[in-house]
């Protein structure tokens, strides 16, 4: 098998750090490859040098064999490459055709957009690699799966050769991940390589022919898919035993703590986004919310924490209404939460670690006096416990959470939402983008709280992290609870068929 690309001696180095150091890596034509590695071990990186996103500061790239300079995307596009990233780059408001042919337009008399030709090239695209979709459909009313098929087939139709695939299986549904894996299979089925990046270890497994595995910016190694396993994967990624699939203890759940009733909430354009949702979480469980993205998670977890207003309905705690309460409020009662967005939501990332792991504190004892001044002796001395105690990566209690990594980040999110001994945790996403080892603590951490009579609701697209850690399950469907399991008494297929509006 002929090469596709060649990355020789690749050296990539920001102020403070080399995120690659003479990398070699290789991807014959044809073929998936695989590239693993923790948070911040530089693979994406190595991909957005491959992409013309960054130049290197040393090395050499190869496109069929011959040596290349990729000094933009324009220039990786034009020599085949295309790169699906994990956060879809479509513009809502245009239809499917519109966004695949956006910046390359069929003309019409040198002027206006061939729709004729547009869409009779598109269905021809989609009926070749097996990416069904309506070019005619608006991009906006795509579920997930569908909008990743649509950008994968703006790569194809820009004469990608060369697709660079990232976390692509991160919000989809077993059956979206399957018929994913099939259009993969058809585009090496006619040449084309894939460069899979994941941190899902059963999926590299399953769909990779070859794996390269990177730690702190270098080559741990490559590997034949069918001379290694999920578990020495692991181990290669993180340099010990990693328990990829947690493994709990029954135990009996107690009183119901959090009890939600009949809730309606819109979501930001007006439209409905929870219908009627009851549900209760005890003492010493963990209820896991399964469902597809956009089906109401979102809108959930801020009417709970008090961000979002409700239509109608009731949030009880330990029995108690707590529907108008505000979400300081909300906290002081005991309800923490692990945002699905830690950037965005979960840090102030112009703040230090030290002023992260207090807020929601920041004004009550022991860090703040009578007079709301803080007390930084205090202040300082929990935050050097809790760092220790979490295992946090930081360089000091003043660094700036945006210097952290991903996987640091979100430890110091879960330091400050557990240390405060809450009864009530709301998790959304919480390992998403982790790499194993950041997973493994957060999901032992979330297995801690419950043991020590915490309600744990957590929401979840990983129905892999939902059956490793839940003890009931409930699936979410366009704003409705459409069912409540027993853990133990249903399986994959059974949930991504409710998750996708299906029945058993």
């Amino acid at each position: 098998m002929s090469t596709a690309v060649k990355m020789v001696n690749i050296t990539k180095t920001f102020p403070g750090i080399t995120a690659n150091d003479n990398v070699n890596f290789e991807v014959k034509k044809g073929e998936v490859h695989g590239l693993l590695g923790e948070n911040g071990a530089g693979k994406t990186v190595l991909m957005n040098i491959l992409y013309g996103l960054y130049k290197p500061d040393k090395g050499q790239i190869f496109v069929n064999e011959k040596e290349v300079k990729i000094d933009n995307s324009a220039v990786a596009i034009k020599l085949g490459i295309g790169m699906v990233h994990q956060h879809f780059m479509l513009v809502p408001s245009l239809t499917v055709a519109e966004n695949i042919v956006l910046g390359r337009e069929p003309k019409k008399y040198e002027l206006l957009l061939d729709i004729k030709k547009t869409l009779k090239d598109i269905e021809a695209l989609s009926a070749r690699y097996r990416l069904d979709v309506d070019p005619k459909a608006s991009v906006c009313d795509l579920p997930v799966g569908v909008q990743q098929r649509v950008e994968i087939l703006k790569a194809l139709f820009r004469g990608a050769e060369i697709l660079i695939l990232d976390e692509p299986t991160s919000v989809l549904t077993p059956q979206e991940v399957e018929g994913l894996f099939d259009a993969i299979r058809a585009l090496t089925g006619q040449g084309k390589s894939v460069i899979f990046i994941s941190h899902k270890l059963k999926e590299v497994c399953a769909i990779c022919d070859r794996i390269t595995v990177l730690k702190k910016g270098k080559v741990v190694g490559t590997v034949e898919k069918k001379e290694t396993t999920p578990d020495a994967l692991a181990e290669m990624m993180v340099g010990r035993e990693v328990i990829v699939a947690l493994k709990k203890e029954h135990v009996e759940p107690g009183k119901p703590v959090l009890k939600v009733q009949g809730l309606n909430a819109l979501n930001d354009r007006k439209l409905p986004a929870l219908r009627d949702v009851d549900f209760e979480v005890h003492e010493y469980e963990i209820l896991g919310l399964a469902g597809v993205e956009g089906n109401g998670q979102t809108e959930l977890v801020e009417v709970l924490t008090g961000v979002r207003e409700l239509r109608s309905g009731n949030i009880l705690f330990d029995g108690k209404p707590v529907t108008h309460a505000s979400p300081h409020e909300r906290i002081g009662m005991g309800i923490s939460c692990v945002p699905e967005d830690r950037q965005k939501n979960g840090l102030i990332m112009d703040f230090s670690v030290l002023e992260n792991l207090m807020l929601g504190r920041h004004d009550r004892p022991p860090f703040a006096t009578k007079w709301f001044r803080l007390n930084l002796s205090k202040a300082t001395g929990f935050a050097d416990r809790v760092i220790q105690e979490y295992s946090i990566k930081a360089p000091g209690t003043g660094t700036l959470a945006r210097h952290l990594s991903g996987g640091t980040q979100q430890k110091v999110i879960v330091a400050r939402e557990f240390s405060r001994k809450p009864r009530v945790i709301i998790a959304s996403q919480p390992t998403r983008g982790l790499d194993v080892g950041a997973t493994e603590y957060v999901r032992e951490k979330l297995v801690e709280m419950r043991d020590q009579g915490c309600a744990v609701l957590l929401i979840s697209a990983d129905l892999d992290e939902i059956f490793a850690l839940s003890d009931r399950i409930a699936v979410i469907y366009e704003g409705r609870i459409v069912a409540v399991k027993e853990a133990g008494q249903t399986n994959e297929l059974e949930l991504g068929l409710l998750m996708t509006g299906g029945k058993r």
